[in-house]
């Protein structure tokens, strides 16, 4: 199922581009109505298309987001957005490819590095995997403990120099720089960190779960650097 979802999502955007801006909805309709657990796609500024898998956008005010981090840690995190603020904050510019085949080059982000977040939480140095959730309900992530605290694996709260927006997944997402955009939760509500890896939403579905941009799910994309 994902390659020919893949490769059909890949035609679908060469086409948008052929012809314009005219074929938008209906390429954005079709690949929405073709690729199953995908609620809706809009396109976005500079190039992103915004996916859903629950048919609609979850909001959620800076003042009332919380991110809990739990499972096998010395000290359990529920933190405000503000307390995400108070953590070290790194910044980097990454692209951004999406397994459809789409990609925004040289993407300003801000944060917290996940691999501080876990130390602050003081994860089991035995333990293998996160488990991470979006407040959407519906969408899953997981990462090994050894991608989740690569230098290039973030909780995004700035992208461009400003607040994360409601579509991009604010008010904080995932950023996993190396994989593809699936990889990277947006509406980030949940890290657990457990003694397996379960695989999340869209690996359920057909895709890979180590998503290595060029190295997976039948795609040869430039890895991102």
């Amino acid at each position: 199922m994902g390659r020919r979802v893949i490769l059909g999502m890949v035609g679908l955007g060469a086409l948008g581009v052929a012809f314009g801006r005219q074929l938008n909805s209906v390429v954005n309709n079709t690949v929405a109505a073709t690729v199953p657990g995908l609620g809706g796609v809009i396109p976005a500024a500079g190039g992103f298309r915004i996916y859903t898998v629950t048919n609609g956008y979850p909001e959620m005010s800076e003042a009332d987001y919380r991110l809990t981090v739990g499972g096998a840690v010395n000290s359990p995190l529920n933190l405000s957005f503000t307390d995400l603020g108070s953590l070290p904050q790194t910044s980097m510019t990454k692209d951004f490819q999406c397994v459809t085949g789409w990609r925004v080059d040289d993407v300003p982000w801000s944060g917290v590095l996940m691999s501080d977040l876990l130390a602050v939480a003081g994860a089991s140095p035995t333990a293998i995997a996160l488990t991470i959730d979006s407040f959407d309900g519906a969408y899953t992530e997981s990462l090994t403990m050894e991608q989740a605290v690569r230098p290039d694996v973030l909780i995004a709260t700035s992208m461009y120099g400003e607040p994360v927006s409601r579509e991009h997944g604010g008010p904080a997402r995932l950023l996993v720089a190396p994989m593809y955009g699936y990889k990277s939760l947006k509406w980030l509500s949940n890290i657990d960190v457990v003694d397996a890896v379960i695989p999340g939403y869209w690996e359920q579905r057909g895709y890979d779960i180590d998503a290595w941009v060029g190295q997976s799910n039948g795609r040869s994309d430039e890895p991102v650097t």
